[in-house]
């Protein structure tokens, strides 16, 4: 076996441990250069996005009442956004960085990754941390957040109705006070956060692509079926929590909808779809990029052990069957049939790999995932008393 470097150029890997806002939160003593104080920031966060918001509204008199329609305390999108979505979106920090590293060490410690490739795969993973770490990026997020991003939030997200942060006066949107704080502090900071993951997966799937360039050994008889890269589909656990932050994202906004628009569940098929559609591209896309390598890896596979399994089962013919026997070597308890037995059982893992280093119980697990906090909204369309009267039914 060949001896790996004590060094490996994974263990620098990461998709968190970087970048100007990464660099501010450890200077204003609001997180660790291994992540750590994870409460604290989400403490802050909350403080400084959702509470100004509170105390505006109970200043102006819109926080649980007043002349509007939605009162801040009951609208379920704000309070969702920030005191839970966001939250989410700081602990994927922690939970992507522990998860995803063991991850990419594994193209070393499996030598899928050979040695001579390592100072490639060094160099990939530095190009990712320039990547990660640049300020550039993130001032263009910083800027597209105060101009499209509001734009989008203004003309899609919002209620068309009178709330705690908008009326409409003379066919004109008139921001309130808490308003005014949620439409270019609250609503930024948020997007900000939201985009800047957003980008951290597009440097997840660059650095995956950059390693699929590369001269990986592949063995097509792996029992993982996807020629030992399914180690990869442990990545969709790492990111959970950013999966959790989009299907609450999605939940809060339709709720607001039926409750002050008269909406309904089923009118946001087509949402809900492209959510889940828009997840499983965002977790999983990033790992179709070993689709190529595993194709050649399957095609290589079935040539070679068919070849081997047409020399091995013409052998077995003649052995036993056109040739006499040998006399002293019993049928019963032979070698032959078992080895048979195993090389028939390696042809058809090679004949059943995957094209992709996933399987279905991903693309489910990231579905489920995505639609959970988006289930209780069904209780709107069925009474709590009918849902009970339906499950005594079914179990008396």
């Amino acid at each position: 076996m060949n001896q790996l470097p004590d060094n490996k150029p994974s263990d620098d890997f990461s998709l968190v441990l970087g970048g100007p806002l990464y660099q501010l939160f450890i200077r204003a003593q609001l997180g660790t250069d291994t992540l750590g104080l994870v409460k604290r920031r989400i403490m802050f966060f909350s403080a400084f996005t959702w509470l100004p918001l509170l105390l505006l509204s109970v200043f102006v008199g819109e926080a649980a009442g007043g002349d509007i329609k939605v009162p801040f305390l009951y609208d379920i999108d704000v309070h969702i956004r920030f005191l839970l979505a966001l939250p989410l979106l700081l602990v994927a920090e922690l939970v992507v960085h522990q998860r995803l590293k063991p991850i990419v060490q594994q193209f070393v410690e499996r030598g899928i990754v050979p040695p001579e490739a390592l100072s490639q795969l060094q160099a990939i993973a530095g190009s990712a941390a320039r990547l990660r770490n640049s300020v550039l990026i993130e001032a263009l997020m910083i800027v597209m957040v105060l101009t499209g991003g509001h734009v989008l939030w203004s003309s899609q997200m919002a209620l068309e109705t009178a709330t705690w942060f908008s009326t409409l006066v003379d066919g004109q949107q008139q921001l309130s006070p808490a308003g005014y704080w949620y439409a270019y502090v609250s609503i930024p900071v948020f997007q900000f956060m939201l985009f800047r993951w957003y980008f951290r997966i597009f440097i997840w799937a660059r650095f995956l692509w950059q390693v699929s360039r590369l001269d990986l050994h592949l063995v097509p008889t792996h029992p993982d079926r996807a020629g030992g890269l399914g180690f990869l589909a442990g990545s969709v656990a790492a990111f959970v929590p950013i999966l959790l932050a989009q299907g609450v994202l999605l939940a809060g906004m339709i709720a607001n909808r039926i409750f002050y628009e008269g909406a309904t569940l089923l009118a946001f098929k087509p949402e809900v779809a492209a959510a889940v559609v828009f997840m499983l591209l965002l977790v999983l896309g990033p790992l179709s990029v070993f689709a190529l390598q595993l194709s050649k890896c399957k095609r290589q596979g079935l040539l070679e052990y068919g070849a081997l399994a047409s020399s091995y089962v013409c052998g077995f013919d003649r052995k036993w069957l056109r040739d006499p026997p040998p006399l002293d070597e019993p049928l019963v308890g032979s070698g032959d049939i078992q080895s048979l037995n195993d090389l028939a059982g390696s042809f058809e893992i090679v004949e059943g790999m995957r094209l992709f280093p996933f399987g279905k119980t991903a693309v489910l697990q990231t579905a489920i995932v995505t639609l959970l906090p988006v289930l209780p909204l069904a209780l709107t369309m069925i009474s709590l008393e009918d849902m009970v009267k339906q499950l005594l039914g079914i179990l008396l």
